[in-house]
């Protein structure tokens, strides 16, 4: 297979959505992901449904990581999720800081993902493998630049394993950010995530919100597409694929795969890397 991959789900809202991600997880398992993971709402509000999806994954017999947030929980609660999931049979989290729900206040006993790394670490030594988020791009909040690439360091530093980073189109950015990384010490593999382009009303919102930078060349075909969804679909393949190639090229670790709980757009463009 050559380049390992592994592909992020969301938890189904509804039973319906629920047998149709089974469908899709059977699509994509055809391609023999490193292990698949599972987001988690804010504030654990799809706690459930995340513990429940990955407990699936595990039963059809592929690793799965769930996500984790810490904000608004304690260490308490963290401790008893820890213990939930490692008797499930979970060897993999992707430790985040999380957003809160809307109208809560910063409650809690962890500010920062670091915070929560470290306290896995010291709570459960090495039973699970450690993700962390990077940004390329720069987090939404940060204060700047330096202060965002500081803070993955930390993350780094308090024991993480490996990174996963937010999705991005230009990958000088993501160059930069692992070569600047490494010079502050943050060795560890940084997995690029990636985001097929299926619609370009649905990508322009999503990349607005998490400060994910759309090409100034990129946006204006997606607009002129217009309602083309077939144009969209192939300029978003080719766009995509490209990017990949250029990230197979140079070496990367491993591809992670923003599936949005589809199969046919990750499925074409590895079928197009001949990853497939």
């Amino acid at each position: 297979m050559g380049l390992p991959v592994s592909f992020e789900f969301f938890p189904p809202k509804t039973p319906e959505g629920a047998e149709k991600l089974r469908g899709v997880r059977q699509k994509l398992y055809a391609l023999k992901p490193e292990f698949c993971s599972v987001t988690y709402g804010a504030g654990g509000s799809t706690q459930q449904g995340t513990f429940d999806t990955v407990g699936e994954i595990l039963a059809e017999g592929v690793s799965a990581a769930s996500h984790f947030s810490c904000i608004g929980a304690t260490k308490a609660s963290v401790r008893e999720q820890l213990a939930t999931l490692k008797a499930m049979g979970v060897k993999r989290l992707v430790a985040l800081r999380g957003d809160l729900p809307s109208g809560y206040g910063a409650g809690g006993e962890f500010h920062y993902a670091s915070d929560l790394v470290a306290f896995m670490r010291a709570e459960t030594g090495r039973d699970f493998h450690i993700e962390v988020a990077a940004y390329p791009e720069v987090h939404p909040q940060a204060r700047s630049p330096e202060a965002d690439l500081q803070a993955y360091v930390t993350k780094v530093k308090a024991g993480a394993d490996s990174a996963i980073t937010q999705y991005f189109y230009n990958s000088d950015a993501y160059f930069r950010f692992v070569d600047d990384a490494h010079k502050l010490g943050a060795d560890v593999p940084v997995v690029p995530g990636i985001m097929p382009i299926t619609s370009s009303s649905q990508l322009l919102r999503f990349s607005d919100a998490c400060g994910a930078e759309i090409p100034r060349w990129i946006r204006l075909r997606l607009q002129a597409y217009g309602d083309d969804v077939e144009s969209i679909k192939a300029f978003g393949l080719d766009v995509v694929t490209d990017l990949c190639d250029q990230l197979r090229n140079a070496g990367v670790p491993a591809l992670h795969f923003y599936s949005m709980n589809q199969s046919a757009p990750t499925l074409a463009i590895l079928d197009r890397l001949q990853l497939g």
